[in-house]
Order: structure tokens, then sequence, then C-alpha cells
């Protein structure tokens, strides 16, 4: 089979034509290791593990022939650079963590592997998952594939999570993982008109993945469908007695969770999240959202969300300050780069004034003042009150309506550089993501159509603690109205 028809397979379609005998795992991961070539001017990788990929691609054939495999087998994917991997370079996208190599596997990498997921490698993110963008990767920004249809400026993938977006929406990855903070999966996922999961907090395990904010932080899948979301969200989902916050309940088939239509649901639409100046493109992708659903047989209603508006400069607190703590153990003393002082006090400012990137630097800054005494109760603890109301309001919302549907990002990718200046700016992107990552709460981003410059657009669904299948039935709702086929420039066009 072509190279090209290869690349076409998405996970649920590939793992039935593996087991059918179509093709072997080798064959299908040559075939993306090819694209992942092709796309290298993207900068999606920060390390290729091409010798690993195929290792682990002979193993996935010994099981699809033995019988014991899964759909995850043999199925080639990025993982995101702050995973860590076993005897494969972990960097978090930065220079102070220099050549580390872990001598341990990550539980969510682990539990892919396990499944017979292939490695094909690394991916570029925002340094320590600090961005919007991907622009402050040590490694440089990772290239949205999607261009404008009169520009030629290139785009921002979205971040952290940009190069495992990218490698999706490229075909230079089946699927891929990724970590959300405040948006990291799903602002990417509009970006790149690709599905991308935040799941309930402590529905994956964040053992092995260097930490942000820890009361944030959540790992999540990105794929090309709902259904292959859901597919490999099973896989990375668990109870996991290595992390104090991983929650005890049991995971579902989220695969089956998809079927059954939306037919009586009640779905709520925030009047917060029309924000002043919205774009024309979103509000009527919004409302074509709302069409969508409403044809699905779900019923359509008006909710408020009062402390929305403050959910922005709350999270803006509460994740710098998280990140001052966790980001204080490198020091150049245990692992990673050290850049040698005079005496300890200038090692240690030596080493992380050259190691981390402006923007790390920035959020330990004010981590470091609102954690401060004088400003502790002034910032923090007032940013983890409004964080309990934020809280509230979804609680009081999910009495009366089984999901909510916004839009997912308050523009479409824009280009590299674009924002640089202005992080204020920049923070904005995450102006409809960051309220369900304070509440700790379930949200899918789906494609759902193209903005005046073709650029993809992307619907959020926000669900209940722990009710992933109902914002995967809603999503997959939205994915079948949507039709939404539209792929960015064929980067394996000259692949045979």
């Amino acid at each position: 089979m072509a190279i090209s028809e290869l690349l076409k397979f998405d996970i649920a379609t590939a793992s039935t034509a593996l087991r059918a005998g179509d093709f072997t795992a080798v064959e299908l991961t040559e075939a993306y290791l090819e694209a992942v070539e092709a796309s290298r001017d993207l900068n999606i990788f920060i390390t290729e593990t091409p010798e690993r990929a195929i290792a682990d691609a002979a193993k996935a054939d010994q099981r699809i022939r033995s019988g014991a495999s899964s759909k995850m087998t043999g199925m080639p994917i990025g993982m995101k650079d702050l995973f860590c991997t076993e005897g494969v370079k972990t960097t978090a996208a930065s220079h102070i963590l220099g050549d580390f190599i872990p001598p341990y596997e990550s539980t969510v990498s682990a539990k892919l592997k396990a499944a017979g997921a292939v490695l094909l490698g690394k991916t570029n993110l925002d340094e320590f998952a600090m961005g919007s963008s991907n622009t402050t990767s040590a490694f440089g920004s990772a290239i949205n594939p999607w261009k404008q249809i009169n520009g030629n400026k290139p785009l921002t993938p979205g971040g952290s999570s940009g190069g495992s977006a990218a490698a999706v929406a490229a075909g230079a990855a089946i699927a891929a993982t990724g970590t959300d903070t405040g948006g990291s999966i799903r602002q990417p996922a509009a970006f790149c008109g690709i599905v991308g999961i935040k799941p309930t907090y402590g529905r994956c395990s964040r053992w092995g993945v260097v930490a942000f904010a820890s009361s944030l932080d959540q790992p999540g899948p990105f794929a090309r469908t709902v259904r292959d979301a859901a597919i490999m969200l099973a896989v990375m989902s668990g109870h996991d007695a290595k992390d104090s916050t991983s929650a005890t309940q049991e995971t579902p088939d989220f695969e089956a969770l998809i079927e059954g239509g939306v037919k009586g649901m009640r779905i709520g639409v925030p009047k917060e999240y029309r924000v002043d100046d919205m774009p024309g493109d979103i509000d009527a992708i919004w409302r074509r959202g709302i069409e969508m659903v409403t044809a699905a047989g779900a019923e359509v209603v008006d909710v408020s969300l009062p402390m929305t508006m403050s959910a922005l400069p709350a999270y803006y607190i509460v994740a710098p300050a998280e990140a001052s703590a966790n980001l204080a153990r490198y020091d150049g003393v245990r692992y990673g780069r050290r850049i040698d002082g005079d005496d300890l006090a200038g090692m240690y400012s030596a080493t992380r004034g050259q190691g981390f990137g402006k923007e790390v630097r920035r959020r330990i800054m004010i981590g470091t003042y609102v954690l401060s005494a004088g400003y502790y109760d002034a910032y923090y603890k007032k940013a983890q009150r409004v964080r309990t109301l934020i809280a509230q309001d979804f609680d009081s919302v999910f009495r009366n309506v089984d999901a909510l549907l916004t839009p997912t990002t308050p523009g479409a990718a824009f280009p590299i550089g674009e924002k640089e200046d202005d992080p204020i700016a920049m923070y904005l992107n995450d102006v409809f993501t960051v309220p369900a990552s304070l509440a700790g709460l379930p949200a899918i981003s789906v494609p759902a159509g193209v903005d005046a410059n073709g650029l993809p657009l992307g619907l959020q669904i926000i669900g209940r603690p722990f009710d992933e299948g109902t914002i995967l039935r809603l999503g997959q709702a939205i994915e079948d109205a949507a039709q939404f086929e539209m792929r960015p420039r064929l980067l394996v066009k000259d692949l045979k």
C-alpha cells in the first residue's frame, strides 16, 4: 500500500486493517517516519526516535499475530516532551534540563507503551508548558501546517502542546499526547483543526510528567476524530497509586459512550462567553454549533456563569505561584544544566538565569511575588477563593444542563511573533478554556468550520466531573454535523 494511503487511516480504521492483515505495524510506522522527515520544516519534534519506533512496531506485529492486541497496538504517536520516557531525552523544551535522560517512564506513556503504541518521538512545546503559542520553546517554535488563504506567514499551532497538535494535523503522527493546564490541549486542537480532550482533573496520572502547576496540569490526547480520542483516552486513564491526586474512578469504555446521540440532552450556552469585540467568525461558528446540537435533538438553554471574567486573572496568580514552587528544584545541583558562579548563590543565579527562558522567568517572579509575605493574602489566597466561586458557578449550572457549549478560542491561529511583545494579549487566548481548568472539569475541542482566512475554528464542550462520556457523545454529534474534512497543506504529497 502506498505511503500516502497508509497515512489516511485513523486509529479506528488502522487497528481494524492491521488485524485484518491489510498491512503491518512496521509498514504503517515506516510511512509515518517518512512523514516526520517530510514535515521537519514545521519543527514539530524535539527528539525523533526512528529506531525505537521500528522496534516498537515489530513488537506490535507480534502482538497482533498472537491475538493479544488492543486498538492502540501499532499506532505511531507523538509524545509531548513533558512526559518522562525511560532512555529517551526529556527536555520540557528548556535548556535547563540539558541532555536529561530519565531512568523511568511516566505512567501515561507507560500505559500507551504497554498497549502497544509506537513512539515516533518527543514533540515540541512551550518551555515547561508556559505559553499559548509554542514560541517560548528553547528549540524554536513549532509551526502550524495550516496557512491563511491570502497569506504566507507561518502561524502558531497554539500552546503549550503545539508540537503534538501540529504533528497530528500535518499527518506526522496518527495521534499524540498533550497536557492541559489552562487550555494547552484545547487551544492547539482548535488552531490545528483536530480533536483535543482535557479530561477531568485526576482522570489521567500526572506521575512522571514535568510539573507546571500541580493543581491544574492534566494529560490528555490529540486525535483526528472524536472516536480516536476516546480510544486513546481509555488507555491513558486510570488510578495511579504513585500520584496522590489520581482519581479512583473506574475507567469506562469511552468509545462505547460516544454512541446513542444527544436527543433529550440539555445544553447550556453561557452568556458570559460572549466577550467584547468577539470576532464575527467566532460568533458565527458558535451559532452554527447551537444549530447543530439542536438539529441533533438536544435542547439549548441560556445559562449564566457570573465569575467567568474573574477566571483569567485568578489563573494567572494560581498557576505562576505553583510554577514558582515546582521549578525551585531546577538549581543546577541534582540534574540538568549547571552554570558555575563565584559561589553557591552565583551558581544558582547563573544556572536559572541562563537555563530558563524569558516567559518562564516572568512566571516564576510573578509566582514568588504572590506567595511572598505581605502579598499571600492579597493575591494568592484571594485567587483561590475566586477559584472556589468559579467551581460553584459550574456546580449550580450543571444542576439544570448536561453540558456547556462555547467557542474554544477567541480567534483562529495567528502569525508567529504577532503577540510576543504583549503578554496580556497572549494570555487572553486562554479566556474560554481557563474556567474549566480552574474547576477541574472535562472539556473537549472539536473542529467545526473555518474563518474567512480558511483557518480552522473549534467548539468547546464542557462537562460535569468525570462525565467525559457526555462531552464525547456531544462532540461526536458536532463532528457528524460539521463534516469537517478540510486538511492543511499536504506535506507528504511527494511520498509514494
